[in-house]
């Protein structure tokens, strides 16, 4: 979408006095009639409107003037630019077309299966639908709920996915990470990979010690219980 001229009838007048442009490139320019531009230029139209000059605010180049002054037929072209202002954020539910309407309710039966940690609102902002609408697809006491069938919102066109993604990584944020089921697997952290390594590493290092230790309390174990032995026989006799 193309930036706007910001004042088209003062620029006009900056032209007009201050170029040798023709009546219908300033025109063309400035979104008005050449009839328009004629009136400014003998004073009938803008009469108290102080010219500003698109030089200085951005919006065109001396070169593009001069290269117009030179060829009558060529139209002057915006300059781009330089800072890009953000788009406002949207405020209220998203708009849906009409066309399109009719298959919120599949939408909202879709995520409510697939993403149940979602809140009312978070539904409203990505299909554009009222609480009460969530609600009786929830209950089943929605007037079609016979023949709604779940379906992807991205896939029906109610929006796009990037706007599913962030609304359920904002609804998953502070939740607890459940634990592994039976049988479960689940991926490790680099933390957790690389104390696994250490600790895999040390027992390799040091597992000849540790069947050494293991040996000596064996023999010890077994010269105590040889000594107990010759002690009853001896209390015996």
């Amino acid at each position: 979408m193309a930036t706007p001229l910001l004042m088209p009838k003062a620029t006009a007048v900056w032209l007009v006095d201050n170029t040798a442009l023709s009546f219908e490139q300033i025109a063309a320019f400035c979104a008005l009639h050449p009839l328009e531009v004629q009136a400014v230029a003998d004073g009938d139209v803008a009469g108290g409107i102080m010219g500003v000059n698109p030089v200085q605010n951005g919006q065109l180049t001396r070169e593009e003037i001069a290269k117009a002054e030179a060829d009558p037929s060529y139209r002057m072209k915006m300059s781009e630019p330089k800072v890009r202002v953000a788009a406002a954020k949207r405020k209220g539910p998203r708009y849906t077309p009409i066309s399109r309407r009719n298959e919120r309710p599949n939408a909202i039966k879709w995520l409510l299966r697939n993403h149940p940690e979602m809140k009312d609102a978070q539904l409203m902002r990505l299909v554009g639908t009222t609480k009460s609408t969530i609600d009786s697809v929830r209950d089943n006491t929605h007037w079609n709920s016979a023949n709604l069938v779940a379906m992807d919102p991205v896939t029906l066109g109610l929006c796009s996915q990037i706007d599913l993604d962030l609304e359920v990584k904002r609804a998953s944020k502070g939740q607890a990470v459940p634990e592994e089921s039976d049988g479960g697997t689940r991926l490790l952290t680099a933390e957790e990979a690389l104390a696994n390594a250490a600790a895999r590493s040390g027992a390799t290092e040091h597992g000849g010690d540790r069947e050494d230790v293991r040996r000596e309390e064996e023999l010890d174990a077994a010269s105590v219980f040889a000594r107990l032995k010759s002690l009853k026989s001896s209390d015996d006799e």
